[in-house]
């Protein structure tokens, strides 16, 4: 070890003995001896950084291709390598520097520092690949893929570079990093004040990931941030949704515990999508049925068989309790155009080959309103993909509209321009 140091020592010093020797100043061999010196180290560890560089991602890349694990081949991607290999150039500058700035204290003192700086950068450079291949890695198998792993890597990432940080800090001023953190302690209001959305960000995430409220892959709605789309991308700041639109919205990671919203999740992983719709009726077609309306109903095949049961019971009722039907179709219980439709939909609905019978389906009566009297299809379709669900939907109001008038009902529906002028004479002034 002596032997090398006395070699290196002897080189870094080649070039002024020879100056001296041809009878240069002092002063001017020292410099010229020096600014030599650098120009060799830098040449060197330029070299060596390209040859170490060259073997070391050549072999990471050659032992990523024989082994089964993926993990590796994260590394070579987050460019581990290539940092790993800044570590022997390193080396040998630390080491050469004494002998290269030894008649130059100021300079020594400088580079010394800078070689210690540059070795935390360093170190802060290969956690920082270790963090995000293990992050990339994770988001590969099953259990953690959906798991907002981009909010705990940047949480990691930061507290990495707040320790390089502090520690180029006291590399800089020659103060301890425990005085440092007793200063940092009395300044903590102002940082939580800096880092207010880092650190919400963070509680959001841990709090999301552990109630399971978001994932990635998930359909949230969100109309304070008009977001209506998937998850794509949870970090520590925000979240990323794109719509069906295909743009992109993004939402501040604590919104998700702060503010309302919708996760389609459990539609998706049920049985069936919620079909909820609701036609409105004119309550001035609903009536009572004569037994000419109930053998004109008797054709439709689909509710033959309940109208029959129906009136039997309603037959039996009404003698037992001496209800006089002759005198008034008032008196006693009767069947309603209404009531039979709202058993034809029910019917419709369970002999529909989409929808899902094992879940909930009826249709329904809601309170009467202006419009009219709304019937509504309540019933979930087998078929959860969007564009089969919309074609589902149709299918089921589409029979259902068009089946109205033959129960002598009627749809609502405001009068257009065109009614109003029917109904005032005015098309007919016109053409006269």
């Amino acid at each position: 070890m002596e032997e090398n140091q006395e070699l290196i020592s002897r080189l870094s010093c080649y070039i002024h003995d020879w100056l001296i020797d041809h009878d240069y100043a002092i002063g001017t061999a020292q410099k010229l001896n020096l600014i030599a010196n650098i120009l060799v180290v830098t040449a060197i560890v330029y070299l060596l950084d390209i040859i170490i560089r060259t073997f070391v991602v050549k072999f990471f890349l050659a032992f990523t291709n024989k082994s089964k694990t993926t993990f590796d081949d994260f590394l070579v991607k987050s460019n581990f390598p290539k940092y790993i290999a800044h570590i022997a150039p390193f080396i040998f500058i630390k080491n050469v520097i004494p002998y290269v700035f030894t008649d130059y204290h100021g300079l020594l003192v400088f580079f010394t520092k800078a070689t210690d700086i540059y070795l935390i950068l360093l170190v802060v450079f290969i956690l920082r690949s270790i963090v995000r291949t293990t992050k990339n890695y994770l988001r590969t198998t099953d259990r953690f893929y959906d798991k907002p792993l981009d909010s705990y890597a940047q949480v990691v990432i930061i507290f990495i570079w707040f320790f390089g940080l502090l520690f180029i800090f006291s590399e800089l001023t020659g103060l301890s990093i425990a005085k440092f953190l007793t200063t940092l302690g009395a300044a903590s209001a102002i940082l939580l004040l800096i880092f207010r959305d880092t650190i919400l960000g963070f509680v959001a995430s841990i709090q999301t990931s552990a109630n399971d409220m978001v994932r990635i892959g998930d359909w949230i709605t969100m109309e304070k941030y008009d977001a209506d789309g998937d998850v794509v991308e949870i970090n520590l700041a925000t979240v990323k949704v794109r719509n069906f639109d295909y743009t992109i919205t993004t939402i501040p990671t604590y919104a998700l515990i702060s503010d309302s919203f919708k996760n389609w999740r459990g539609m998706q992983e049920s049985g069936g999508r919620r079909i909820k719709r609701a036609i409105f009726l004119k309550a001035s077609s609903v009536k009572f049925l004569t037994s000419e309306d109930l053998e004109k109903y008797n054709s439709i095949q689909a509710i033959k068989q309940y109208i029959d049961h129906r009136q039997k019971d309603i037959n039996k009722f009404n003698k037992d309790q001496g209800y006089d039907k002759e005198q008034n179709i008032v008196n006693g219980r009767n069947q309603t155009n209404l009531g039979i439709f709202r058993k034809y939909c029910d019917l419709y609905l369970q002999n529909h080959s989409a929808t899902n019978k094992d879940m909930l389906m009826m249709a329904r009566h809601l309170a009467p309103t202006p419009q009219g009297i709304p019937i509504e299809i309540y019933v979930f379709s087998s078929d959860k993909r969007w564009e089969n669900y919309e074609r589902i939907m149709a299918d089921i109001f589409e029979h259902i509209i068009a089946a109205v008038p033959h129960f002598d009902l009627e749809i609502f529906e405001a009068p257009s321009g065109s009614d109003i002028n029917r109904f005032t004479g005015f098309d007919n002034k016109v053409n006269k």
